[in-house]
């Protein structure tokens, strides 16, 4: 009785929704038969609040994601406020409750072998656009810079003597970040196709538009998706997914944080640990060899 009651009220005063009624019938009525598993002679107005964490500990153990027992306690809690105002009870046993952290979600990343079908295997096409495209896409996942960090990079502040690659990061915070021989060949390459086109560019920027001038974070961001739509259907194809790439493939093939840390720019490790959510063992399953393009 005292659920319908508080259905009602749902219904007939706050104006829930029939579904998010429902919603609230099935999961309080799960936890009444969870403590009446426990102890039958239970009822609402002396459960405690260890029988709500015993509850929780059982969803969790079950499987349940923190967001769905999370939920559930939110019916709960509005439950017992409800009671409370009733009084119906005199102490609210969800006072001292807290749920289960919510997870942060883990990062997109592509996998190894769509990466190399991507750089190896795929057609970019003829041209300066279509070399430059492929280079965009190169330098993202074989350095790891962020959107703005590309644009941003000039002829000069890439050191063909020393194979390594200075940009700029937020808060105008220079960095160092060294690149491979296979990536060297390729932007020599693409910078005899670029200076053969473009006599007299209007920048000094590393990757251009069609008219010569320094291109943009949009067509960039446009290209990269247009790009990973040939080798993965993942909705998230973006800059940053390919940085992600990088920094997921460095670990997993035994990077240690700190250098990860250093190579993405990030401020803390805390912004790092983020790819070591998912463990090692379930990595390699994906990404058997090491960093294909160091």
């Amino acid at each position: 009785m005292l659920i319908e009651s508080f259905l009602d009220y749902l219904s007939l005063e706050r104006n829930y929704s029939e579904r998010t009624i429902e919603n609230y019938r099935v999961d309080l009525e799960q936890f009444r038969d969870f403590f009446r598993e426990e102890d039958c002679t239970l009822e609402w107005e002396v459960i405690d609040v260890d029988i709500v964490r015993r509850w929780i500990v059982y969803l969790m153990e079950t499987g349940r994601k923190a967001s769905s027992v999370n939920r559930k306690l939110s019916a709960l809690r509005s439950f017992y406020k409800f009671l409370l105002r009733r009084d119906v009870v005199k102490i609210n046993p969800m006072s001292k409750v807290q749920g289960p952290k919510m997870g942060k979600p883990l990062p997109y990343f592509v996998k190894e072998a769509d990466m190399n079908r991507l750089l190896d295997e795929v057609d970019f096409g003829e041209g300066f656009e279509a070399c430059r495209d492929k280079m965009i896409i190169e330098t993202f996942y074989t350095t790891g810079v962020r959107l703005s960090e590309l644009v941003g990079i000039d002829d000069r502040d890439v050191d063909f003597t020393a194979n390594r690659l200075k940009v700029t990061g937020k808060r105008n915070k220079q960095r160092y970040i060294p690149f491979g021989e296979e990536l060297r060949r390729s932007l020599l390459e693409y910078m005899d196709i670029r200076n053969n086109q473009f006599c007299l560019r209007l920048t000094d920027a590393l990757f251009i538009n069609s008219r010569g001038g320094r291109i943009s974070k949009a067509t960039v961001s446009e290209l990269v998706k247009r790009s990973l739509s040939k080798v993965v259907s993942m909705n998230k194809r973006s800059p940053h997914v390919l940085r992600h790439s990088f920094a997921t493939s460095m670990l997993n093939n035994h990077a240690e944080l700190n250098v990860v840390k250093e190579l993405l720019g990030h401020a803390s490790l805390a912004a790092t640990q983020i790819y070591t959510h998912t463990t090692f063992e379930e990595l390699k399953e994906v990404y058997k060899l090491a960093h294909p393009r160091a």
